[in-house]
Formats: structure tokens, C-alpha cells, sequence
């Protein structure tokens, strides 16, 4: 059955939340300060007790969990899945290769299997309300990833997840999209209508959130992006320009065109609050 109808609004949303404490204090700024309704959090990384000790002391910020599955550290043991990463414990960023390794050698699913439930885990030890889950670099697209981020719902009781349908996303990708719709809404799975910041990817600036803000379609629309307060945190990440994203969260002109739309703002829990919440 598909999802019921939300009213057209906006989510904010600020990814890798627990990268680098410059991750987390440019987030905690542009909540506070900004327009930013939500963060999604990386339970294994670096900063990660930090970023959980701040949202603590951000009630109406909405947190979900950012699974790590590629270019990244695991949560679990290289012992427990020597399949899946490197002798330092990272996931490799060949996503193809390890998008077929996922589906034909069952070895593999099992141990991310556990990887997946391990990093849940951590989420519900952090005693946050869980507001959405979604993967870096959109890995949940992949539909044996998503089988077993759906095989945690009866355990981990998560009731939102991340669509990554773009307004004009690439063509070999619609079907892919198209069927991850179709199951999340088979599996009563709330999601946004559409996500924002895709092409942008680390370029999410002044510009490019007004321009999006000009076109907002109806439903519910997810804007996401990867503030921090220095560059070049990553090696993957030289490119982005996060102080300026950061700048464009914090924008006295931002938030007017954003007021002046007149639509709700929140995060997953405010348009599609859990089952038996109030």
C-alpha cells in the first residue's frame, strides 16, 4: 500500500554527522542557527561520541542513522567480515564490484548482514530516536542492501528511510529507484517524494539551495548536504566545498525563501511520525 499523502514540505538534512568534530560543530551550527531539521549519523566514525554527546542537546534535531558500507570504517571486526574490508578495517569505494559481490556470493551478504545489525545497534545504544535511515553514497539503492536494511525492521523498529530519486536522475538508475519505491511502500516505509543535492554533491552553496527552493515541487522534499567547518577532511571529499555549504545553511537569505514558501519543515518523524507516537 503505498505511503499516505504528507503535506508539501522540506527536510534539511546534513549527512556524515560523527566524520570530524568540524562535521558536528557545523552542524550543531546550522541547526541552532540555520535551517537545518536533520543530520545523519555515522555510528563508527571518528567523531562519533561527539556528535552523539551534541545531539543530545539538540532535541528537535531529527537523527538518523548513515550506514557505512563503502569508503569507510566497519563497526564490526575484520575477524567477523574479512570479506568486506581491508586489513585496516575500510570498506573499498569499488561499489560495482562489491554491488555483485553483495548479491551472488552468499559468504558476503552474510557478513554484511551482521555489519548492518551491528551498526543499528550502535544507533539504538546511542538512546536517540531514530528519525530515517539511508547509507553513504546512497548504497541502499542496491536491492540486496536494502533487503537486509529491512530485514532489521522487526528488531530496530525504524519506520522512515531515505529515497534518493533525484528531479531528473540518469536513466540507468530509474528502474533501480523505481523498484526501491515500490518496496518501501509495499513495506509501509515512509519516504520522502523526492532529494535535493545529488548533482551538487558537496557543492550545495547559496546558489544552488535557492535555486532549488524556486522550483519546490509538491510532497515532501529532501535537501541534503555536507557541511563542516574546514575542507579537505577526506581524501574523498578534496573536492567538496563544506564551509560553503555551511554558509548557504546559515543564509539570512536562504531561510527568508524558505519562510516565505509557507511550508512545513522537519524531519521523517514530523511528516510521518512512528507508529504509536503521539
Amino acid at each position: 500500500m503505498p505511503q499516505p499523502s504528507a503535506p508539501r514540505g522540506l527536510i534539511v538534512t546534513a549527512d556524515d554527522f560523527g566524520l570530524h568534530e568540524a562535521v558536528n560543530e557545523a552542524i550543531e551550527r546550522a541547526h541552532w542557527d540555520g535551517v537545518l531539521t536533520a543530520a545523519s549519523l555515522m555510528v563508527g566514525a571518528p567523531a562519533a561520541a561527539d556528535a552523539i554527546a551534541r545531539a543530545r542537546r539538540m532535541p528537535r534535531l531529527r537523527v538518523g542513522l548513515h550506514l557505512v558500507l563503502a569508503d569507510g570504517a566497519a563497526v564490526l571486526p575484520r575477524a567477523q567480515i574479512p570479506d568486506l574490508v581491508n586489513p585496516a578495517g575500510r570498506f573499498g569505494d569499488s561499489m560495482a564490484r562489491d554491488g555483485f559481490r553483495f548479491f551472488f556470493l552468499p559468504r558476503v551478504r552474510h557478513q554484511l548482514s551482521a555489519e548492518i545489525e551491528a551498526q543499528f545497534a550502535l544507533f539504538q545504544a546511542s538512546s536517540l530516536p531514530l528519525d530515517h535511515v539511508n547509507a553513504h553514497k546512497h548504497f541502499h539503492i542496491h536491492p540486496t542492501v536494502l533487503s537486509l536494511i529491512l530485514a532489521q525492521r522487526r528488531r530496530f523498529r525504524f519506520h522512515a528511510i531515505r529515497l534518493p530519486l533525484a528531479t531528473d536522475p540518469p536513466m540507468f538508475l530509474w528502474p533501480w529507484l523505481a523498484a526501491m519505491r515500490r518496496r518501501l511502500d509495499r513495506a509501509k516505509i515512509a519516504h520522502n517524494d523526492r532529494i535535493c543535492g545529488i548533482e551538487q554533491s558537496g557543492a550545495m552553496d547559496e546558489a544552488a539551495l535557492l535555486a532549488a527552493l524556486s522550483r519546490l515541487p509538491a510532497g515532501v522534499t529532501e535537501i541534503y548536504s555536507h557541511p563542516a567547518t574546514q575542507r579537505g577532511i577526506t581524501p574523498s571529499m578534496a573536492s567538496y566545498r563544506p564551509t560553503d555549504e555551511l554558509a548557504a545553511l546559515l543564509s539570512p537569505r536562504v531561510r527568508a525563501a524558505m519562510d516565505s514558501l509557507g511550508v512545513k519543515r522537519g524531519g521523517f518523524s514530523d511528516f510521518w511520525p512512528p507508529r504509536g507516537a503521539a
